[in-house]
């Protein structure tokens, strides 16, 4: 046992090593370690041991983004073999399917329902949960109203167009586009507390909120929205999920697709998200998004803005901690060291450029005639 340990000492610290990263070192990216399971725990266990034990605080780090940035840019995630436990776990990924109909409403009870309050002390006035656009912005506030403006010109929406939000969230998108556009907007979430909030946030406003799974809309549309929603679709559910939207979207309408992307195509995620953070989420590639669109919609833009994901989690990640004193009696000192690695760890991860991205695709369904005029 000893020497087992020893090997799993020795060989976090090589790994640790080629990202630049010390055991117990002086740079604020180096890890110090406070329990020596933790050697074991993460060689074996992999992004769920090391997440876990953050959590435990079997270690620390002054600069928890730097040093996940540092993982993700020397690829470590994938020189880690994870035990059968663990691989046992990721398999339900490939049998079931992770986000059936009768599924769908898991993440809005686990992750969207945690606390109104929660997401109020973290996010921009207009509560958006998905990546701000930076261009000419100096605050959250300002990069979140340029993404929406930005969403809102892509889709060339006019008075009185009917919009289908897939996904809305608190209702930011269909209040800022039925205020400044005057379009109608039909917004649907499988979150009970979101749709609650978004409800009232946009009262008097031609907006319906919905809870609702995305398979269950019909109805025709002029144009489509879906603003970080698609992340929880699942791979088995992305031809499904297009041939839904191509169903409810006018002959002439447009789709506006924003994703967090892979740039490798998976069929599973990482076991710490899934438990703590995003139970049965996913992310896509532009593999698999453009074969499941194949014959249903025309690709007209892509834009990729996936390092303004960076500064949008470290901004929400700053308002988390100014204001945690006012969430700590109801959360606890754990689910702080949790949120905390979920906000940092993803920055840094967005930072490091090889791995998530963040996508708006732009889709017509017979080409837009004369072709698409791109907006940035």
């Amino acid at each position: 046992m000893a020497y087992l340990n020893k090997r799993y000492k020795n060989l976090t610290i090589q790994l640790l090593n080629e990202a630049g990263i010390n055991v117990n070192g002086n740079n604020p990216w180096d890890i110090q370690i406070y329990d020596e399971r933790f050697y074991k725990r993460v060689i074996t266990q992999a992004e769920l041991g090391l997440g876990e034990s953050y959590m435990d605080g079997w270690w620390d780090v002054e600069k928890l983004d730097e040093m996940i940035y540092r993982i993700v840019k020397a690829d470590l995630q994938n020189k880690v073999k994870r035990n059968l436990k663990v691989a046992l776990q990721l398999s339900g990924f490939y049998i079931l399917n992770m986000q059936s109909r009768k599924r769908a409403f898991i993440i809005g009870e686990r992750h969207y329902d945690l606390g109104n309050d929660l997401f109020e002390c973290m996010l921009d006035k207009r509560m958006n949960y998905s990546c701000a656009y930076w261009k000419d912005a100096s605050n959250l506030d300002e990069a979140q109203e340029n993404k929406l403006e930005l969403i809102c010109r892509k889709l060339y929406l006019k008075p009185e167009m009917k919009i289908l939000d897939i996904g809305c969230g608190w209702g930011a998108f269909a209040k800022y586009a039925a205020e400044k556009y005057g379009v109608s907007v039909v917004g649907i979430t499988v979150s009970k507390e979101q749709s609650k909030l978004a409800a009232e946030l946009c009262k008097g406003l031609p907006v319906e909120i919905r809870l609702q799974d995305y398979r269950d809309v019909n109805e025709k549309f002029d144009r489509i929205v879906s603003i970080g929603m698609f992340e929880h679709v699942g791979y088995k559910n992305y031809r499904k999920y297009f041939e839904i939207a191509a169903n409810n979207l006018n002959e002439n309408g447009l789709f506006l697709l924003h994703t967090i992307g892979e740039v490798r195509s998976v069929k599973s995620t990482d076991l710490w998200t899934h438990k703590y953070i995003f139970p049965n989420g996913m992310l896509p590639s532009i593999a698999q998004i453009a074969k499941a669109v194949e014959g249903l919609f025309v690709v007209e833009d892509l834009h990729n803005f996936g390092a303004d994901y960076d500064k949008t989690l470290m901004a929400w990640f700053e308002n988390f901690n100014r204001n945690w004193d006012r969430l700590k009696d109801k959360y606890g000192e754990r689910f702080y060291r949790m949120w905390k690695y979920f906000l940092l760890s993803s920055a840094g991860a967005f930072r490091a450029r090889n791995k998530n991205q963040l996508w708006q695709i732009v889709l017509s369904k017979k080409g837009v005639p004369g072709g698409y005029v791109s907006i940035r």
